[in-house]
């Protein structure tokens, strides 16, 4: 990462903290209108391309979860960021089979796990010392040719291939639906990761289901209403991307 990108400007160390508080009011009003508690959802911080000192400035007014799509650029950042002892990286980006050491050793949570293959890698690398890795299932929920993820039909055996494997925590679900303006719209595919995530948790009791990893800026509020967990958002935090 060079010196450019590992600082922040003054002017963009003001806004980070002015969008935290900002997206914070708005996510205790989303929570509110959909009759839920203010602490059943959380903000996931989408920080890609973004350099370390943004982060930090984000850290510094409470941002605590940051979400991460490419490991090289994510791993220098960890490493500047390292004095932050509670920062809480989760990987949301595409994941390849070359990539699941490196994610498994510097990483609380993966977001993108849609093949057995994947799964069994990460379980394999991820340290003892470390405790399970939290993991998310990733579902092609409006079943996108060009989106990732496994079919909500293949979901079931996948949780289960999940579950046995020693080195990982299956957490949730998570899914980037198909774009729409419209509010109603926005909620069906949100609605129906929400049902498959109870069907799920009906089938498995004693996992430790809890997340529903769904809903960025643009639908942020459709997701809320339909339970999500934890949101994913990045430009309303940080501002445009480069």
């Amino acid at each position: 990462m060079s010196d450019q990108q590992s600082r922040a400007t003054p002017d963009q160390s003001h806004a980070v903290k002015d969008n935290i508080v900002a997206i914070r009011h708005r996510l205790e009003q989303a929570l509110a209108s959909a009759g839920r508690s203010a602490d059943s959802a959380a903000v996931l911080a989408v920080s890609k391309t973004k350099p370390a000192a943004m982060l930090r400035e984000a850290f510094d007014v409470g941002q605590r979860l940051f979400g991460e799509n490419y490991l090289q650029e994510a791993l220098e950042k960890q490493q500047a960021l390292a004095d932050l002892e509670e920062i809480e990286w989760h990987y949301i980006g595409a994941l390849q089979s070359n990539k699941t050491r490196d994610v498994a050793e510097h990483f609380s949570w993966v977001h993108t796990v849609d093949r057995e293959k994947i799964a069994r890698r990460l379980s394999e690398a991820r340290p003892a010392s470390m405790g399970a890795l939290n993991i998310c299932l990733q579902v092609n929920i409006s079943r996108e040719s060009s989106k990732s993820g496994v079919t909500p039909e293949a979901l079931p055996a996948l949780a289960e291939q999940v579950l046995a494997l020693p080195g990982l925590r299956l957490r949730g679900l998570m899914a980037i639906p198909a774009a729409s303006d419209d509010p109603a719209q926005q909620r069906r595919p949100h609605a129906a990761l929400r049902e498959l995530f109870e069907a799920l948790a009906r089938r498995y009791p004693e996992a430790p289901l809890d997340t529903l990893s769904m809903g960025m800026s643009g639908d942020m509020e459709a997701a809320i209403d339909e339970g999500a967990t934890l949101v994913r958002l990045g430009t309303v935090i940080f501002g445009s991307r480069d």
